[in-house]
C-alpha cells in the first residue's frame, strides 16, 4: 500500500494536472501553489516547481519561458480529461449527498453513486494530511424542530414520481389521506417535488380539483405512469409556490400580527425576526410586536410552542383559535389517568 507521503504527492500532482490550462500564458508556480492551498493541499512553491519539472517529463506540458514569471500549460491539442475529483468537489458531494437523494431521479442517482463513493474514499484517504478533507467532520446541519424519524418511501413509487416529473406525464395513484385514513383514487399532474424537513412532498394538480395541492410521497400506496401529458397551470412556478408560504400549510393569507412578548422572546426575535417588516416596541415588562406574516398552520404551531411568552392581540380570530387549542390541551391534561 502507498504511504501517506506517496498518497499525498500523487493526489497533489493529480490536482495540479487538472488545474493547468490548455493554452498560454498558463499558470505560474505561485498561482498553482495558491490554488492547491485553497483546495486543501499543504505544500510550498518550491515543491510545486519540482512537481512541474517532474510531470513535464511524463506529460505534454509546456513552460512559457519567454518572460518571468514562467507560465505552465498543456501543449496545444494535448490536454487530457483526467478522471477523479478534487478535494473541494469531494467535500461538496459529501455535504449534499443525504439532502438531495429524495429529489434526484433514480436513473440520475445511479450515475451519481460512483461519485458519492469516490468522494467518501478521497476524503477518508486524505483525512490525515488535508485539513479540507476533515472539514466534513466539523460541520453539521440540524432541524430546529423536534427531530422526527423520516418515513419510509417505496422506492418504485418515488421512481415513478420522478419519471412523471421529468417527462411531464400524468400519474394514476392510490393515496392515503392523513386525517381520514381513507385511500383515494387520483389522477395527478405532477408539478414539483419539495423536501420539507423529513417529508418529501409531490406538488401536483388532481383531475378532480382546480388548485395545486401537496401529497406526501410516503402515503402513495400505488403509482402508475400514464402516457398522457400533465396539466400545468399557465402561471405556475415552483419557486413562486414555495415563496408564497404554501409549504407552511393552511391558507396562503397574509395577516397583521400584533402581540405582546416577554423579554426573552423579544431578544430572540431581534436576532431572528418573523418577517422583513417586523417591529418590536420596548415596554417595561417586554415588547409589543407587529409583523406581516402568512396565517399558516406553521405559525399557529410556533405560537403554541411559545404559549407562556406571547399574548396575541390581533387578529382576534387567531387569538381565539389559540385559546381554544390551549383549553383543549388543558382539559386533556386535567383528565385523571
Amino acid at each position: 500500500m502507498p504511504t501517506h507521503s506517496t498518497r499525498t504527492t500523487i493526489s497533489r500532482q493529480w490536482e495540479m494536472l487538472k488545474l493547468l490550462p490548455s493554452r498560454a500564458p498558463g499558470l505560474t508556480a505561485a498561482e498553482l501553489h495558491q490554488q492547491l492551498e485553497e483546495a486543501g493541499h499543504r505544500t510550498t512553491k518550491r515543491t510545486v516547481e519540482r512537481d512541474l519539472n517532474e510531470l513535464s517529463s511524463v506529460f505534454p506540458l509546456h513552460c512559457n519561458d519567454k518572460g518571468t514569471p514562467y507560465g505552465w500549460y498543456w501543449q496545444p491539442g494535448r490536454s487530457i480529461d483526467l478522471p477523479g475529483i478534487t478535494v473541494g468537489e469531494a467535500l461538496t458531494l459529501r455535504l449534499v449527498e443525504d439532502s438531495i437523494r429524495p429529489l434526484v431521479p433514480g436513473l440520475m442517482l445511479k450515475s451519481l453513486e460512483p461519485r458519492f463513493s469516490q468522494a467518501r474514499q478521497k476524503l477518508t484517504a486524505l483525512g490525515e494530511e488535508s485539513a479540507s478533507a476533515r472539514w466534513v467532520d466539523k460541520v453539521a446541519s440540524v432541524q430546529p424542530a423536534l427531530n422526527l424519524i423520516a418515513p419510509e418511501i417505496n422506492a418504485e413509487h418515488l421512481d415513478q414520481l420522478h419519471r412523471a416529473l421529468l417527462e411531464d406525464l400524468q400519474l394514476h395513484c392510490q393515496y392515503r389521506s392523513a386525517n381520514k385514513n381513507r385511500v383515494h383514487e387520483l389522477t395527478l399532474s405532477p408539478l414539483g417535488l419539495v423536501q420539507r424537513g423529513q417529508i418529501t412532498y409531490l406538488v401536483a394538480c388532481a383531475e378532480v380539483f382546480d388548485d395545486v395541492r401537496l401529497y406526501a410521497a410516503h402515503r402513495f400506496e400505488a403509482v402508475t405512469l400514464i402516457s398522457q401529458p400533465g396539466r400545468r397551470p399557465a402561471d405556475f412556478k415552483l419557486s413562486d409556490y414555495v415563496r408564497s408560504g404554501a409549504m407552511q400549510f393552511g391558507e396562503v393569507q397574509m395577516i397583521q400580527l400584533r402581540a405582546w412578548v416577554d423579554p426573552t422572546l423579544a431578544k430572540r426575535l431581534r436576532e431572528t425576526p418573523l418577517s422583513e417588516d417586523m417591529k418590536l416596541i420596548e415596554q417595561p415588562d417586554g415588547a409589543l410586536l407587529t409583523a406581516t406574516i402568512n396565517n399558516s398552520w406553521e405559525l399557529k404551531w410556533w405560537l403554541l410552542s411559545q404559549a407562556g411568552a406571547i399574548r396575541i392581540d390581533e387578529p382576534k380570530t387567531l387569538r381565539q383559535a389559540l385559546i381554544d387549542s390551549q383549553r383543549q390541551s388543558l382539559a386533556l391534561h386535567e383528565t385523571t389517568i
